[in-house]
């Protein structure tokens, strides 16, 4: 039987450690591999929980919103109906709107500011009283409405930060 030459063991040799760690590299990189996939696998299941939370959250906001500016609507609606009835044709007669009120008015609903007044401002508009009062009414009702509008997106927000958390 022979013997290997030296050189030809070491050779031998080298490629037998190049062999077991390549063989434990490979080994290595499909267990990290396979934690990783676990660990994106885990995360997404988490995304979806959350995103799930967020829907009915959004879902049972919205409805609660919905329901409310409704209210305000119809109370709105209501007041706006009665408008005759506080401010009679009598009330009608005996006040008269300048041009300067309606100018004031108009410029405080656009959010500018109104032009100098002028002597043209002291004459009838020719706008009753009661229309006035039914157009305060409807930009009240608008007010509450946006105001149920912000209440809701603020609580929207919160519960979103919290289904976001669980």
């Amino acid at each position: 039987m022979s013997v290997l030459p030296w050189p030809y063991r070491l050779l031998a040799l080298a490629v037998l450690s190049v062999a077991l760690v390549g063989f434990g590299w490979i080994k290595g990189a499909s267990h990290v591999q396979a934690r990783w996939d676990a660990a994106v696998q885990q995360q997404a299941l988490r995304v979806a929980a959350i995103r799930e939370r967020q829907a009915q959250t959004t879902v049972k906001v919205v409805t609660e919103y919905v329901d409310r500016v409704r209210i305000v609507r119809e109370k709105g609606d209501t007041i706006i109906k009665e408008v005759p009835v506080y401010v009679p044709v009598q009330a009608d007669a005996a006040c008269t709107i300048n041009r300067g009120f309606v100018r004031l008015h108009d410029a405080a609903a656009a959010d500018e500011l109104p032009e100098a007044a002028g002597d043209a401002d002291a004459a009838a508009a020719d706008i009753a009283l009661s229309a006035v009062a039914g157009t305060v009414a409807a930009n009240y009702r608008t007010c509450h409405e946006n105001a149920e509008q912000l209440i809701a997106l603020q609580a929207w927000a919160r519960k979103m930060a919290i289904a976001g958390k669980q």
